[in-house]
């Protein structure tokens, strides 16, 4: 009896977790972070994010202009886009976390991590 109780209680905990997780990791809005680029440049940025179901819409901004975003995914906590700059485009795969954003670029072979917090 004292097995079944507390197996049942665990469960409902990780249940909880995880539903609140999901509750809490929530893409939409303005994020701030900076990347590092291959040639050893800070750039800061600043990414606006839209989700309606699975599509992900939005803009990028830095001391170099705003873009668009492009081909936006969500799927759960993982999402992809790309933006164009000058004719490039450049991929992004990210994770949603309660309080951050991971992200991963790829510049045309080279690829930066870096996290994304949301504006306050």
């Amino acid at each position: 009896m004292k097995r079944k109780l507390f197996t049942t209680t665990l469960l409902s905990f990780f249940v909880a977790i995880c539903l609140a997780a999901a509750v809490f990791a929530d893409v939409n809005g303005k994020w701030n972070g900076t990347i590092n680029t291959p040639d050893g440049n800070a750039l800061d940025v600043s990414y606006s994010f839209k989700t309606e179901g699975e599509k992900l819409t939005g803009s990028v901004t830095s001391q170099m202009g705003e873009v668009t975003l492009d081909n936006g995914k969500i799927k759960g906590d993982d999402f992809s886009f790309s933006v164009n700059v000058s004719g490039t485009d450049y991929p992004h795969k990210g994770k949603a976390y309660a309080d951050s954003l991971a992200m991963d670029i790829d510049f045309g072979g080279s690829s930066s991590h870096f996290v994304l917090k949301r504006a306050k």
